[in-house]
């Protein structure tokens, strides 16, 4: 269902405007990395897990001192789990997070010689992982080009975009989407963006969203994406968009 608060737009007067937003984001973000700090896909797996309802600084202080006491995944699925829980203790929801490693990690010894399994289907299965941190490990092994691991997009089967609430929040805004659930607004995103494009897009949604497009309080008179943003207090709307109603950025999101 079209949000009222959006312009209407055709699907090809969208897909222009996606085009300039491209444009400005790969200007300004030109070689994206993930955030989080990891040597493996086994460390960004765990690291992706305690990033949920927690900042990446606080996971990137978290995370050295829990893979010094245990490097692998063999040591994770065998230690004590309130060690565990002590030591993931500053991302919040630890009791949660630890269990959830910790099984994690008993799962790939058990199930998948310990190592992070490059198959969607398989990552999903996994205590802990759902598609945002599956598809973060996509993104990770295109930019990095991991071994073993699929580096074209478009082929991995069922894989796509990582949706996190900054990349919720700049869709909605953007009027790339009017959805609010995260699968929906990914297929959405996927719909409009070429594969050889998502992993890198969300990447750099979510340096803009920390830097501009901030949840309450945007920098709109500074924001380079104001003319083509439909939720912009100070842009206007570009000739190939429709005039409508504007409204001032919403700042609902989801994790």
């Amino acid at each position: 269902m079209a949000d009222p608060g959006i312009p209407r737009e055709s699907r090809e007067a969208r897909r222009k405007r996606l085009s300039e937003i491209l444009r400005v984001l790969k200007a300004r973000y030109t070689d994206p990395q993930i955030p989080l700090h990891h040597r493996s896909p086994f460390e960004l797996l765990v690291a992706t897990i305690l990033s949920a309802q927690c900042t990446d600084e606080t996971v990137n202080r978290t995370t050295p001192h829990l893979f010094a006491r245990f490097p692998t995944p063999e040591a994770l699925a065998a230690a004590d789990l309130q060690e565990v829980e002590a030591l993931v203790r500053p991302t919040g929801f630890f009791r949660q997070k630890a269990r959830a490693i910790v099984e994690c990690s008993r799962r790939l010894v058990a199930e998948h010689g310990g190592q992070v399994p490059p198959d969607m289907q398989a990552l999903v299965k996994l205590p802990g992982v759902g598609r945002k941190t599956a598809n973060v490990l996509f993104a990770a092994a295109e930019i990095e080009r991991w071994p073993g691991w699929p580096h074209d997009r478009g082929k991995p089967d069922g894989t796509g975009i990582v949706v996190d609430t900054h990349v919720t929040r700049l869709a909605r805004r953007l009027a790339l989407t009017a959805q609010e659930d995260p699968e929906a607004i990914e297929r959405d995103l996927m719909d409009l963006l070429p594969p050889g494009e998502w992993s890198r897009f969300s990447l750099r949604l979510i340096y803009f969203g920390r830097e501009v497009c901030l949840a309450r309080t945007p920098r709109c008179s500074v924001c380079p994406l104001r003319r083509v943003c439909p939720s912009s207090r100070y842009g206007g709307f570009p000739p190939w968009m429709t005039r409508g109603r504007r409204r001032a950025p919403a700042t609902r999101s989801n994790r």
